[in-house]
């Protein structure tokens, strides 16, 4: 489990296919303070820990990614040299400071618009037609791990406001139209909507 406060901006250091495809992100954390078989979400996306390095310079750490993964997540879109939010599993007596988030996305959102507002950025999404219904203004969701509050939804468009700091301590700093993002729905919000169902 996670919270979508991001710690760290990581960066792709290699990528290839071994398999399943097998990416290598170097790190300001501590890798000797990570085990291997840890959790690590990286773009929002739960990943396994199965290599890692460190030395005088940066550490860095391998994961795996499945098929299944790729096909549901952004992570087509993984390069050399891209920038990734970074966040380590929420260990018991950590503080909460987003909200609960699993790691699990549930799928991609589409960048549609910005605009500069006063200090902040509006930024609107678009969401798949199947998910939209799980968002709600004042609502939230992760979105490339990031815990964030819904502005506004219309239809299957929602806005997020991304304050300095979010932007100069995550990768929502170089975000661009079109940009593809990785979306998990509030459990919460999951469960509500399962409920009304049945009623």
């Amino acid at each position: 489990m996670f919270t979508g406060i991001i710690t760290d901006i990581g960066r792709i250091e290699a990528i290839e296919m071994k398999g399943d495809l097998r990416a290598r992100i170097g790190t300001a954390y501590d890798m000797t303070r990570v085990d291997l078989g840890a959790s690590i979400a990286c773009d929002g996306v739960c990943l396994t820990v199965v290599a890692k390095g460190q030395g005088a310079e940066a550490g860095w750490f391998d994961v795996d990614i499945s098929a299944e993964t790729v096909s549901k997540t952004n992570l087509d879109t993984w390069a050399m040299g891209r920038a990734v939010n970074l966040e380590r599993a929420l260990r018991v007596g950590d503080e909460l400071g987003g909200h609960i988030v699993s790691g699990h996305v549930d799928g991609v959102a589409e960048v549609v618009a910005m605009q500069e507002d006063g200090a902040s950025t509006r930024v609107t999404l678009r969401a798949p037609q199947s998910l939209a219904r799980f968002i709600a203004p004042k609502g939230s969701v992760a979105l490339n791990g990031t815990s964030l509050t819904v502005n506004d939804v219309a239809g299957c468009d929602f806005g997020i406001n991304f304050i300095p700091h979010t932007k100069a301590h995550t990768t929502w700093g170089r975000t661009q139209v079109g940009d593809r993002v990785n979306l998990e729905i509030d459990t919460l919000a999951r469960y509500v909507a399962r409920l009304s169902e049945s009623l």
